[in-house]
């Protein structure tokens, strides 16, 4: 495998900007507005690794079991994240942080939110 530097831009491709996303449930957005875009700047051939932006409206999820693994570096808005036992941390512009898969959580974005990510599948 021959080595790749990427750099990650908070508005996606300089050409194309950002593409629509449907990550998100209709019915889990908490307003009118159901914005969701998403850029991916790198995928490894099997999607194991993937790391891209995206951005999405306010919306509220409830989630059995986090899919992936995941570190997340909040550029805009704000999410909160409660944990199984009701432990609430709070993420804004500046913040990293990680959602190991499996992780029972309310994932609920209060401000649109975008975010670098890293997943690991």
């Amino acid at each position: 495998m021959t080595g790749k530097i990427v750099r990650l831009l908070r508005d996606g491709d300089p050409k194309s900007g950002m593409q629509p996303s449907n990550l998100t449930a209709p019915e889990a957005f908490t307003g009118s507005d159901r914005t969701e875009l998403n850029h991916t700047f790198f995928a490894t051939p099997d999607k194991a690794i993937t790391v891209g932006v995206w951005e999405c409206a306010p919306c509220r999820e409830d989630i059995e079991s986090y899919p992936v693994h995941e570190m997340m570096t909040v550029l805009g808005g704000s999410v909160t994240l409660t944990d199984a036992k009701g432990h609430a941390e709070t993420f804004t512009a500046g913040d990293t942080f990680f959602v190991a898969k499996g992780t029972k959580c309310v994932w609920h974005i209060t401000e649109t939110l975008r975010k670098f990510y890293m997943i690991a599948a």
